[in-house]
């Protein structure tokens, strides 16, 4: 098994901006071991019922398919990479907020998920509320109508909350287990940022998320979304996918974008410059990290005889080193 670090050949250090058309999806970074299993090895879903860590079969009988309940030491792996998560932010500078899980129809337009995507958030008709997909929607909301000064630059903040999202159309094997849910837990990081600086905090973004990944002993690879994947909103995405051993496969766990100016537009968010004129600020998010994948991928990869190792940087806040 042979480590590897490195950047891909022809591929610049600094992220390139907007105006690429390629029509494939670019992998430019790539980190870790492919870790081999041993034998009898199991996917998550398996190793969950095993070790009573999650119950899917009780969160059908609850509320329904993609609604799993987390039990025992599985609820207290989930708690700690959100707490890991949410400290790691912490020193990064962002600001830890708790918003509301349900947000207007303003706020949905603001963000970008009116009206495009509707038939994926779940929507409370009598209240005409809509449960949120991700946390990006009600923090970047907070500057909706917000005249900033410059020296407010860089706004950073952090939030952890359950995420809702219909995932209409999903079927098949790439939905088992933790792969695709409608409820999941998610760590949001969220910039308002100069619009000289965006692109440069995208790239400082960036390397959050692989910093995480790497802490975590997670075999990563960091892909350049090409304009056919990029949401309408998007002026730019990277994503980051983790190897699963056991399902051979590669999971989408974050995607880190710069909207450039184009939500800021619709939350009338600006901000004065030196000469005291009005300017649109630029918006940027990631996810840091999405949990499902996560937890999926540290259980299958870390199994061994013995049961299933916890990560070093995850025993403080777990208060144990292996489940078994």
């Amino acid at each position: 098994m042979e480590n590897f670090l490195y950047q891909l050949p022809n591929v610049p250090n600094k992220i390139v901006p907007r105006g690429n058309t390629d029509v494939d999806n670019e992998v430019i970074f790539e980190y870790g071991a492919i870790p081999s299993l041993c034998e009898n090895s199991l996917p998550h879903w398996d190793l969950a019922k095993k070790f009573n860590l999650i119950d899917f079969e009780i969160g059908v009988k609850v509320t329904g398919a993609g609604f799993p309940i987390y039990i025992g030491k599985g609820a207290r792996l989930q708690r700690a990479l959100i707490s890991f998560f949410l400290d790691q932010a912490v020193k990064g500078g962002y600001e830890e907020v708790i918003p509301p899980l349900m947000v207007n129809e303003a706020s949905g337009y603001g963000t970008g998920q009116l009206p495009d995507k509707e038939g994926q958030m779940y929507h409370m008709q009598i209240d005409d509320l809509y449960m949120i997909p991700t946390a990006e929607v009600p923090i970047t909301n907070m500057y909706r109508d917000v005249i900033l000064k410059e020296s407010d630059f860089p706004i950073k903040h952090v939030a952890f909350t359950p995420c809702f999202r219909r995932e209409a159309g999903s079927y098949g094997k790439d939905v088992r287990g933790l792969n695709r849910l409608h409820q999941f837990d998610k760590v949001e990081i969220v910039q308002i940022q100069h619009p000289e600086k965006s692109y440069e905090t995208l790239d400082v973004m960036v390397e959050h998320v692989k910093g995480l990944l790497e802490k975590l002993g997670l075999p990563y690879r960091v892909l350049k979304l090409c304009g056919g994947d990029l949401g309408f909103t998007a002026a730019l995405t990277f994503d980051m996918e983790v190897y699963s051993a056991a399902q051979e496969k590669w999971l989408e766990v974050s995607s880190v974008s710069n909207f450039e100016s184009f939500q800021a537009n619709r939350l009338k968010c600006r901000y004065k410059n030196g000469n005291a004129k009005t300017r649109l600020a630029h918006t940027l998010n990631g996810s840091a990290l999405a949990l499902p994948r996560i937890l999926a991928a540290l259980l299958e990869n870390n199994q061994i005889n013995e049961g299933i190792k916890i990560p070093e940087v995850l025993i403080p806040y777990t208060g144990f080193d292996l489940i078994n």
